[in-house]
């Protein structure tokens, strides 16, 4: 009873489709390189099932102390199964120090509860492949390659600050030629086009505009006024002191009745006012006053 507490069930829907998914990636050679391989390092046999044969963790501490002892100081009897899964994370802990990278490494419950045997084997195979590079007889797996520290003079070190690296890029090959001085402007021609290349750098190039045939005739002094017509439509020419009609026009204006500036200027309503022979002014305040 208590085994079938940690046994799940069949799964359904999603979790069945990522469960065959898995079972799909366990290698059945990889598991006998893996049985020959713990059966020839720890000397016990596994038996049929291989999954099952390392479920309580026993061989598996068996195993990390023959490949480093005292890994795992103590063994736990598999009577119940918090011995085992206590077997199984000494084991895991065992393997992180011993150099098997974390992210290599299954957890208690795939070995435990048959959910992620293809995690398990990957496992092995990681700690089979982390022995080798040890220097251990090991059949399967890879050798990891060892790191290779290199240590520069600082004189070393110094003199590299001088030189541009290719990720810079390189400026091989390159040269100033026909370049001009800081500032100036430098000539752009198509010799397709046929024109001529210019002998000096002062040349206004047509990305600038041209100044062909350009006149000041008719041009008048800054800040005046230049009369624009078009003699198609039979305009005549005028002096410059001529206000144009966009200003406004001064026909027929004159100054009569005008008073002197800065005084006040009287205007009224005849139909208010009995007319401006009756009207006049002290001459003092500016006041009007009533002279009958």
């Amino acid at each position: 009873m208590a085994n079938a507490h940690f046994n799940r069930g069949p799964a359904y829907g999603l979790s069945a489709e990522v469960k065959n998914k898995l079972a799909q990636k366990y290698d059945p050679q990889h598991e006998r390189e893996l049985r020959a391989w713990i059966e020839g390092t720890t000397g016990r046999r596994i038996g049929d099932n291989f999954m099952d044969g390392l479920k309580d963790g026993v061989i598996l501490c068996e195993l990390i102390n023959k490949l480093q002892p005292g890994s795992v100081p103590k063994v736990n009897e598999p009577v119940q199964n918090w011995h085992k899964l206590e077997n199984i994370g000494n084991f895991l802990r065992a393997i992180t120090r011993y150099g098997v990278k974390p992210h290599d490494i299954f957890e208690a419950n795939d070995l435990f509860e048959n959910t992620n045997h293809t995690q398990v084997q990957s496992t092995l195979i990681a700690l089979a492949s982390q022995a080798k590079t040890k220097g251990n007889n090991v059949g399967l797996g890879v050798k990891y390659a060892e790191k290779q520290q290199r240590r520069f003079h600082p004189e070393k070190l110094r003199e590299g600050r001088n030189i541009i690296g290719l990720q810079m890029g390189t400026n091989k090959f390159a040269s100033q030629q026909g370049m001009t001085a800081y500032g100036t402007r430098r000539h752009l021609y198509d010799p397709k086009l046929g024109t001529d290349q210019p002998l000096d750098q002062a040349t206004i190039s047509l990305q600038m505009g041209t100044n062909k045939g350009a006149s000041q005739a008719g041009m008048t002094a800054p800040g005046t006024k230049r009369q624009i017509f078009e003699p198609s439509l039979g305009m005549e020419h005028c002096d410059t002191n001529t206000i144009g009609l966009q200003m406004g026009s001064n026909k027929g204006a004159s100054q009569q009745g005008m008073t002197v500036y800065g005084l006040p200027r009287q205007v009224y309503d005849p139909k208010y006012c009995g007319g401006p022979e009756l009207l006049g002014h002290d001459g003092y305040d500016g006041h009007l006053y009533n002279s009958q």
